[in-house]
């Protein structure tokens, strides 16, 4: 029985020396992993502000023009209510007619508003990308750090390994 017990015994601690020896290049490694919050890097950095700064002043004109007619259009829509049993069949025609078409023409604007706009934040939004990953590699680079993961496929990340502060540090030194 005293055999037995010596055998399985040493057969655990060569397989846990085994175990730990296979393990032991994964632990090293592991120290040279850092996690970066992608969101947070988007939402915090300069580039990010001035990004939306410059959308905002570029797209604002056409908004407030939009918010304008918009109203107007409501202002129409309540005239045609107040006074539309007042008007003429005629009169009543041609205030329905243009407010149908300029109805027809604010959902043109709109629209090409909000594709504009689209396009042009997802241009910027590469190109703060752009940016982005090459602060994370000059990073990476400087800290030798292996490998870098972002929070789209981590489910359990420590403070310790998180470096997203010193992106958007490195971010602001791009200025």
């Amino acid at each position: 029985m005293g055999v037995v017990r010596r055998r399985v015994s040493r057969s655990f601690v060569l397989g846990g020396l085994l175990v730990s020896l296979l393990l032991f290049p994964l632990l090293s490694a592991a120290q040279n992993v850092a996690f970066v919050t992608m969101n947070q890097i988007l939402e915090d950095s300069p580039q990010a502000e001035e990004a939306m700064r410059e959308l905002e002043r570029e797209f604002s004109p056409r908004d407030t023009q939009l918010v304008a007619e918009r109203d107007a259009l409501q202002a129409l829509r309540d005239r045609l209510e107040r006074e539309g049993d007042a008007m003429t069949a005629t009169q009543r025609a041609d205030l329905e007619r243009e407010f149908t078409a300029r109805s027809r023409e604010f959902r043109r604007a709109q629209e090409s508003f909000t594709d504009d706009l689209n396009v042009r934040r997802n241009e910027e939004l590469a190109k703060l990308q752009r940016l982005i990953n090459d602060a994370i590699i000059q990073l990476a680079r400087e800290r030798e750090i292996d490998l870098i993961l972002t929070e789209r496929n981590v489910l359990y990340s420590s403070e310790r390994i998180d470096i997203t502060d010193d992106i958007i540090a490195a971010m602001q030194r791009l200025r």
